[in-house]
């Protein structure tokens, strides 16, 4: 049978480590490939690493149909559900898929929104006719994640590590999103860190761990106002203890600005959505009336 193998969907999901690839490979070797390729007509859509041990050892797999993929966002969106929840993801994996989802799901409620108030001005004009099976069915059934808490809870970490991922993805050099990655440096500092220029993030990625912290270091002791002097004649204990204080005040500052953000940030996505909801309802109220008439 023919397989394609589209590279976007290859690269969809982050690719396994080496080891993990190696594991993957012996257990085929000694127990045969147990888990069917799932395939969207001759697309595959689950499964290449699999398949790629398969192809080159020469052993056999079996297939599966997905029927239900209507389009690519429905198996992109197949794809992040299946990897969020089987897969051993970190963190950041893990909060950059759910914000993918995200991103999908509020695309397609628009979109089904705008089908929706477009066919609408055909009132008179084979109205019922206008409005496609799947724009109906998106505004049903689609449940967008509107808000940092849904995409928290979807991907199990905090609203405040989705700010950062969010912060991360927006202002990071790709060598620091591949230090996060490879776990060189955590979500919180990263964060911190992409606030520098890009120059400034790829010469502390090139220093390794202990300048990525002492990048972070830096950064955090800029945004509360600079580092307290210290007293001149004090013991290494005091001064150590003084400067513990201070980066935890720093903190907590830190985490009520982003409270406050978030509290914001989530009156606005529930006012958005309800309004979303509402322009739906209406819509799909004037559709039953106009189908009955």
């Amino acid at each position: 049978m023919t397989i394609t193998v589209l590279e976007e969907l290859r690269i969809y999901i982050d690719p396994l480590t080496p080891e993990e690839h190696q594991a993957l490979e012996r257990s085929i070797l000694s127990e045969g490939c147990r888990d069917a390729l799932v395939l969207w007509g001759d697309i595959l859509v689950d499964g290449h690493n699999r398949y790629g041990i398969c192809q080159q050892h020469g052993l056999p797999f079996n297939t599966v149909q997905n029927t239900r993929f209507k389009s690519m966002e429905d198996v992109h969106l197949w794809m992040i559900d299946q990897h969020l929840g089987r897969r051993s993801l970190s963190d950041f994996q893990r909060g950059v898929l759910a914000l993918r989802k995200k991103e999908i799901t509020a695309e397609r409620a628009q979109a089904a929104v705008t089908a929706l108030a477009e066919a609408g001005a055909g009132i008179g004009t084979e109205f019922a006719a206008n409005i496609s099976a799947d724009a109906q069915a998106a505004a049903a059934t689609d449940q967008p994640l509107t808000s940092r808490e849904g995409v928290a809870k979807a991907a199990r970490i905090s609203s405040n590590t989705v700010v950062q991922i969010e912060k991360i993805q927006k202002s990071a050099a790709p060598e620091l999103v591949q230090a996060v990655k490879a776990g060189t440096i955590s979500i919180n500092a990263a964060a911190a860190v992409s606030s520098l220029g890009h120059d400034e993030q790829v010469a502390a990625v090139a220093g390794g761990k202990k300048e990525l912290q002492q990048a972070a270091k830096r950064v955090r002791e800029s945004k509360s106002g600079g580092r307290a002097a210290k007293a001149e004649a004090g013991t290494e204990s005091s001064a150590e203890a003084g400067s513990k204080t201070e980066e935890g005040d720093a903190d907590q500052r830190n985490r009520e600005a982003q409270l406050q953000l978030l509290q914001s940030t989530v009156l606005e996505l529930t006012a958005e959505n309800k309004a979303l909801k509402d322009q739906v309802r209406s819509l799909q109220d004037q559709l039953a009336q106009v189908q009955q008439s």
